[in-house]
């Protein structure tokens, strides 16, 4: 798996978690839904992703987004 996919597939786990902690404990956890959404956004833009420069120093291969 490359970091392309692993970055989408813990940016949609986050979400899905996110979502669910703020529907059945409190709705900040909304906090972290519009957190990850902004940074996916950024990373877009400037190919920047703390997430991917992680996963590259432990040796993923890369995929075409994060060379």
């Amino acid at each position: 798996m490359s970091i392309d996919r692993m970055v989408l597939a813990f940016a949609g786990f986050m979400v899905l978690i996110s979502l669910t902690l703020g529907i059945w404990v409190h709705p900040y956890w909304f906090a972290l839904t519009a957190f990850v959404g902004l940074n996916m956004f950024q990373a877009a833009f400037t190919r920047f992703c703390p997430l991917a420069i992680f996963l590259k120093k432990l040796g993923v291969a890369p995929g075409k987004a994060f060379d």
